[in-house]
C-alpha cells in the first residue's frame, strides 16, 4: 500500500473531487483534465505536468483519473462544466499497448492503476472519453493530448483491429488536438481563450490539428500547405500510405517548419498545423520547477501502490527528445528529434528537493531521459540542423554536425552524488554506446564511459543492440551489432580494472520488419557465443506513426520503395520468438528441422554442437 506515513495537505495536489473544490472556495473550474492514469503528481506523468502549467497561469484546473465509462457516467458529470474546456488523454500510453501483448493477448496488469489492477481505462481511451463528453456537454470544447492522440493525429494503422483508421479527431469528434510536448502550444491557446477568442477561431497555432469541412479550409498566410494522400487513397493502395508517412517523418523531425499538412477524410479534412521549436533550457526548467509533490495524490493513500510511479519515485529526467530515430519506436514522433534539456542549476536543485523526500533512502533510481546519454547534444551549427531533413542524427553515420561530448553530463553524474544526502546515483534509462564509442581516443569520452560503470550502475546496465543481422539493424536505423561487441569490450576492461562484477543486459527484437527466421537463427548463435541467455526480449508490436509499422502495415519501405518481409501471423511471429529461447528443450527438435528443411544444417552444430544434436536424436530413437 501507498505509505502514510506523514500528513498530506489535499490543496497541495489539484482537486479530483467537489468536495476538493469547494475546499478551496471555487464555485466553477476553467479546466478539467481527463486521464486515464491515475494521478501522480511527479513531472514523469504528463497530465501532472499539464495541470501544473495550467495552473501557473492562475487557471482553477481539476483532474478526473479513470473516470469509469461503464456506469451512470457520474464521474464525467461530478465537477460540471469548466469555462474554458476539456482536457482528455488516455495517459502516459496508447491505450492498446497498455492493454495487449503483441500477440494481442488481453494484459492482466496495468502498471499507472493501484495495485497494477487492469480494467481502470477502456479501449481507445482518448475516443471514449471524448465522446462521453461531447454527449454529456456538447457546447463545451474539448483539446485532446497526450500518446495516444500525438500519434494518431493522421491516418494510422491500428495493428489491434488490424485496420487503417483516420486521424483520431474524426472518432473522437473533439475541437482541437495539441500533438507532442505540449506546454508552449496550451499556453498560446490559453492566452487566446482568456482574451474572448472562441477555440473554434484557433487554426493557426502550431503543434495542433482539427478538422473541417473540405469546403471550408482556412487559409493561414505564414504556413505552406502540403497535401497528403487521402484516407480514402490510403485504404485503397498501401503504397500511398507509405508515401505519406515519409512526408509527415520529415514535417515531424524539422526544427523549424512552416509546413501545414492536409488530409482528406471522406466530407471533412484533417489539418494540421507545423511544431513549435525545441523548448528552450528556460522552457524546461521553468516545466521542472512547477510545484510537484512527487506523490501520488492522498486518494490512493489506503490502496495499493502504483507501479509506474514506484518506478520512477526517486528519478530526474535530463532532458527530452530523441535523435536515434529507430524505425519501431515513437519517441521522437512524440517528444522531437531535438533535445531540450534542463540546466545543470534546475536539475541539481530537483536532486535536492528528492533528497528530502520521507522515503528517500540514498538511492536516485534514474538520472536520464529517453536515451539517457543525449543530454545537451546539438548541432554545432544550429543553421545546418535548421535545414535538415535525416530522420536520424546517428543513423546510417553519426552526423559531423553534432556535438557528442558528454562532459557536461559526466558532471552531473558527479555532483548528485557529492550531495550530502545521496549514496548512489543510478542510470535506469537505456544508453546510446555509440555515442562515445567512436570517439574513446578522446579523453572527455574515456571519462564519461569510465564515470558510467565505474559509479551509475546497481550491479546490471540496459543497452538495446535489439538484433544481430547487419541488414535487419539497418531497417531498424540502429548501429552494426559490432558496435555492441566493442562496447562488451569497454565494459569487461573497465570492470576487471575497478574489481566488480556487473552485467550488461541487452534488448532484442524478433518480427521486426526486415527480419526473417534465419535472421533469428544468426541472432541465436552469435548471442550464444557471447554466453547470454537473453532476458530482455520482446516482439515487434506494430504502434502507430513509426516507420517499422508503415512497413509492417505495407510491406514497402517508404524511404527506398522496395519491398520489405514481414512476420504477420501469429505462427510467424512465434515461429521467430522461439529462437531467443533455443537453449529450451521443447523448441530444439523444432529449430533442428527448420534448418534442415531450410539446408542449413551447419547452423545445427553451430547453435547445439553435433554431440548434443547426436544425444539428443538418439534419446528420440529410444523413445520411438
Amino acid at each position: 500500500m501507498q505509505e502514510n506515513r506523514i500528513s498530506y495537505n489535499l490543496e497541495n495536489w489539484l482537486p479530483t473531487t467537489r468536495k476538493e473544490v469547494l475546499a478551496r472556495g471555487w464555485d466553477e473550474l476553467d479546466v478539467i483534465l481527463i486521464s486515464g492514469d491515475a494521478y501522480v503528481d511527479h513531472p514523469s506523468f504528463g497530465i501532472a505536468v499539464i495541470g501544473r502549467l495550467l495552473e501557473s497561469m492562475n487557471l482553477k484546473v481539476a483532474i478526473i483519473p479513470q473516470p469509469n465509462w461503464r456506469d451512470d457516467l457520474r464521474d464525467f458529470k461530478k465537477l460540471g462544466k469548466p469555462r474554458l474546456f476539456f482536457g482528455v488523454s488516455s495517459g502516459n500510453m496508447d491505450s492498446m499497448v497498455n492493454h495487449y501483448t503483441a500477440n494481442k493477448r488481453l494484459r492482466s496488469d496495468d502498471a499507472f492503476t493501484p495495485g497494477g489492477k487492469a480494467g481502470y481505462r477502456p479501449d481507445y481511451a482518448t475516443v471514449v472519453y471524448s465522446n462521453i463528453l461531447k454527449n454529456l456537454f456538447p457546447d463545451v470544447p474539448i483539446i485532446l493530448g497526450g500518446v495516444e492522440a500525438s500519434l494518431r493525429r493522421l491516418a494510422h494503422y491500428d495493428y489491434w483491429s488490424d485496420q487503417l483508421k483516420p486521424s483520431i479527431l474524426i472518432d473522437s469528434k473533439a475541437d482541437i488536438l495539441v500533438f507532442g510536448m505540449a506546454e508552449k502550444t496550451l499556453k498560446e491557446i490559453v492566452t487566446l481563450l482568456e482574451k474572448g477568442i472562441p477555440l473554434s477561431s484557433l487554426r493557426n497555432i502550431r503543434q495542433t490539428a482539427f478538422f473541417t469541412d473540405k469546403s471550408n479550409i482556412p487559409t493561414v498566410q505564414k504556413f505552406i500547405d502540403k497535401e497528403l494522400n487521402s484516407f480514402n487513397d490510403c485504404l485503397q493502395d498501401k503504397t500511398k500510405y507509405a508515401l505519406n508517412f515519409k512526408e509527415i517523418e520529415e514535417e515531424s523531425n524539422k526544427y523549424e517548419s512552416n509546413v501545414r499538412l492536409i488530409q482528406q477524410t471522406g466530407e471533412k479534412v484533417v489539418i494540421v498545423n507545423p511544431s513549435h521549436s525545441p523548448l528552450s533550457e528556460k522552457e524546461m526548467d521553468a516545466i521542472y520547477d512547477l510545484p510537484f509533490t512527487r506523490l501520488p495524490h492522498p486518494k490512493y493513500n489506503k490502496k495499493d501502490t502504483i507501479p509506474a510511479y514506484e518506478m520512477i519515485r526517486h528519478s530526474i529526467t535530463l532532458h527530452r527528445g530523441c535523435f536515434g530515430g529507430c524505425s519501431f519506436c515513437t519517441i521522437s514522433a512524440h517528444q522531437g528529434k531535438f533535445i531540450s534539456s534542463r540546466s545543470e542549476k534546475s536539475i541539481l536543485k530537483e536532486v535536492d528537493n528528492l533528497t528530502q523526500m520521507h522515503d528517500f533512502k540514498g538511492y536516485i533510481s534514474d538520472l536520464g531521459g529517453p536515451s539517457a546519454n543525449m543530454y545537451q547534444m546539438k548541432g554545432i551549427d544550429l543553421e545546418i540542423c535548421k535545414k535538415c531533413k535525416r530522420p536520424s542524427c546517428i543513423f546510417p553515420s553519426i552526423c559531423n554536425n553534432l556535438n557528442t561530448n558528454p562532459e557536461q553530463l559526466t558532471g552531473i553524474y558527479r555532483k548528485a552524488n557529492q550531495h550530502p544526502k545521496v549514496k548512489k546515483s543510478f542510470i535506469g534509462s537505456g544508453i546510446r554506446y555509440d555515442l562515445f564509442l567512436h570517439k574513446m581516443n578522446e579523453s572527455t569520452y574515456q571519462i564519461y564511459a569510465d564515470e558510467l560503470i565505474r559509479n551509475h550502475i546497481s550491479g546490471r546496465l540496459k543497452v538495446a543492440p535489439e538484433h544481430t543481422s547487419s541488414d535487419v539493424l539497418k531497417v531498424m536505423r540502429k548501429p552494426d551489432f559490432k558496435q555492441f561487441s566493442e562496447f562488451m569490450q569497454l565494459f569487461e576492461k573497465i570492470n576487471k580494472k575497478l574489481g566488480l562484477n556487473q552485467q550488461l543486459i541487452p534488448y532484442f527484437i524478433s518480427s521486426h520488419p526486415g527480419c526473417t527466421d534465419m535472421d533469428m537463427a544468426q541472432l541465436a548463435i552469435e548471442t550464444k557465443k557471447l554466453d547470454f541467455k537473453l532476458e530482455q526480449v520482446q516482439d515487434f508490436t506494430p504502434t502507430p506513426m513509426t516507420l517499422a509499422t508503415v512497413m509492417y502495415y505495407s510491406g514497402i519501405n517508404p524511404y527506398t520503395m522496395k519491398k520489405v518481409p514481414v512476420a504477420k501471423t501469429k505462427d510467424e511471429k512465434l515461429s521467430q520468438r522461439k529462437f531467443f529461447f533455443w537453449y529450451k528443450q521443447e523448441f530444439k527438435k523444432e529449430i533442428v528441422n527448420e534448418f534442415k528443411k531450410a539446408g542449413k544444417s551447419e547452423l545445427i552444430d553451430q547453435l547445439f554442437g553435433i554431440s548434443a544434436y547426436s544425444r539428443t536424436s538418439i534419446k528420440t530413437k529410444k523413445k520411438r
